[in-house]
């Protein structure tokens, strides 16, 4: 047992959210390459690492692109925040609803202006 596996009930929770095709992917394997996105992520390894108990990594990584560009992965995080509120577990004092309260320094999106230019907008706020 690696340490991505999921317990029975997490997993009931999670394969609702998997599409299933009409020619795959096969739902007793879904499982097992779910775990394997888990332990891509949790690890920091290369998809080329992936223990073979995943399955075939090049699978693995092919069933991570169509679930992220399917939007599985926003639906199961809605899903699972929608689980803990329903039980009263959500904390919203932690959630940023507005981003200008955090300012970032102009150098942090790689922008850089000259000094003149620097004083003009520190004078502007």
């Amino acid at each position: 047992m690696t340490q991505a596996q999921l317990t029975d009930e997490e997993w009931e929770f999670v394969g609702s959210y998997l599409p299933i095709g009409e020619y795959g992917p096969y739902p007793e394997r879904l499982r097992q390459q779910f775990e394997g996105v888990i332990w891509r992520f949790k690890t920091g390894g290369q998809w080329r690492e992936m223990p073979t108990e995943f399955g075939a990594w090049s699978t693995v990584h092919n069933r991570f692109r169509q679930w992220r560009d399917a939007g599985v992965f926003e639906a199961l995080l809605e899903g699972l925040i929608a689980e803990a509120a329903k039980r009263g577990e959500v904390d919203l004092s932690l959630v940023s609803i507005d981003s200008t309260t955090a300012r970032a320094h102009h150098d942090a999106a790689g922008m850089h202006l000259g000094k003149d230019v620097i004083d003009a907008l520190e004078k502007a706020t």
